[in-house]
């Protein structure tokens, strides 16, 4: 029996995850989190009966502990609960699905604790990858990407040893808006960057996907996952999403990872590793399929993923205000106080006005994160007024 926690039960990846444990018995979930779906983190409480739950808001956990107040479950709150739930005695293995940088303090609690992590949350690596690599390799952890893209490569990279390594291949679908110029995204509307052609996936990383941003917080991602130069991770588009991503080896071999357009797939081998185990669901028909098809990412038209590169080259605390950037710019984005190209201006505009920081500690990149948001806050609100 595999006890685990889920941080971010109640989004995409988190109820994916528990579709997975109701197929399989020799899971048991320990630990639930949730920000503020109380109804929906009531539910899985009294279907998988865990010992502890996180709810991020405060009064939410107030309510939801009045409702579950009969059953043998505890219910905290916040920051110091998130941590409480990824540092639990009895949980061998966090799944931390929580979008966004609020994933990072209970991330790396839970390294120090010795526990296992599936990771699904990007911006842990993206923007604290120099921290959280070198404390995986001293507690002895696994740390075991859940990102379809990242599973892609480590299941890809069982075929040959590090050394023998010449490049990494990250597919993209391209996302909605692939084939537009950029004069043809000044009117994206929110309902617009939210259709995905392929993936069922939450707000944030769908909106993150359409502008390729999502793409360049995984090129980072992979820089510190599988320590590999940023000359040596390679974007491709692949609009079918069939191959999930590749790597190429010295001798001119590459080995791919191909599926359906499921995560719980890459969940569920992160669950299990190194075991494969059989998963409900549709399989591949290379009949039906016809074909894959390849195009060169347009630079011009998703200046993010070049963004993406450079912040990552230059290191230090530059992917930190890429991501916080992205993230209160999306946010604005959804709530319509800013425009689709705006999203893009506010990366760049945040980088220019940032004071850079080589080594930034975990103090740090907290605290950039809040002033990039409010140097954004400050820049919107003057074009308002």
């Amino acid at each position: 029996m595999k006890k685990i926690a889920i941080l971010g039960s109640t989004g995409s990846i988190g109820t994916q995850t528990l579709e997975i444990v109701r197929h399989n018995k020799d899971l048991q979930v320990v630990c639930l989190s949730a920000g503020s779906n109380i109804d929906l983190l009531e539910k899985q409480i009294l279907e998988f009966s865990p010992k502890l739950v996180c709810v991020g808001e405060e009064e939410k956990a107030k309510e939801l502990s009045k409702r579950v107040k009969h059953l043998p479950v505890r219910v905290v709150a916040g920051m110091e609960g998130l941590i409480e739930c990824g540092t639990y005695k009895e949980v061998e293995l966090v799944v931390t699905a929580i979008v966004g940088m609020i994933g990072i303090r209970p991330t790396i609690e839970a390294i120090k604790a010795k526990k296992d992590i599936a990771l699904a949350n990007k911006e842990t690596l993206v923007t604290a990858g120099h921290i959280i690599m070198p404390l995986v390799k001293e507690k002895n952890i696994s740390l075991l990407p859940v990102d379809s893209e990242h599973s892609a490569i480590f299941q890809a990279l069982q075929g040959g040893k590090k050394e023998e390594l010449k490049k990494l291949i990250l597919t993209a679908s391209g996302g909605p808006f692939r084939g537009k110029s950029w004069g043809e995204l000044r009117g994206i509307q929110p309902e617009d960057a939210l259709q995905h052609p392929n993936w069922s996936m939450g707000q944030k990383i769908t909106i993150d996907s359409s502008t390729m941003v999502n793409k360049g917080l995984e090129v980072m991602e992979a820089h510190w996952l599988f320590d590999v130069e940023y000359d040596k991770i390679q974007v491709v588009i692949q609009p079918q999403s069939i191959i999930h991503s590749m790597v190429e080896y010295v001798d001119g071999g590459v080995i791919a990872q191909l599926g359906t357009p499921d995560m719980k797939l890459p969940i569920q081998y992160a669950l299990y590793y190194p075991e494969r185990r059989h998963l409900p669901g549709d399989r591949l028909d290379f009949y039906e399929l016809g074909q894959i098809t390849f195009e060169k990412p347009d630079l011009d038209t998703f200046p993010a993923l070049r963004l993406a590169y450079e912040s990552g080259k230059k290191g230090g605390s530059l992917p930190t205000v890429y991501n916080a950037a992205n993230e209160m710019a999306v946010r604005l984005f959804l709530n319509k106080e800013i425009g689709y190209l705006d999203i893009i201006e506010s990366i760049e505009y945040a980088i220019k006005m940032h004071t850079f920081m080589e080594e930034p500690s975990l103090e740090d990149i907290l605290k950039t994160e809040q002033e990039t948001y409010q140097c954004l806050f400050e820049k919107w609100r003057k074009k308002e007024g």
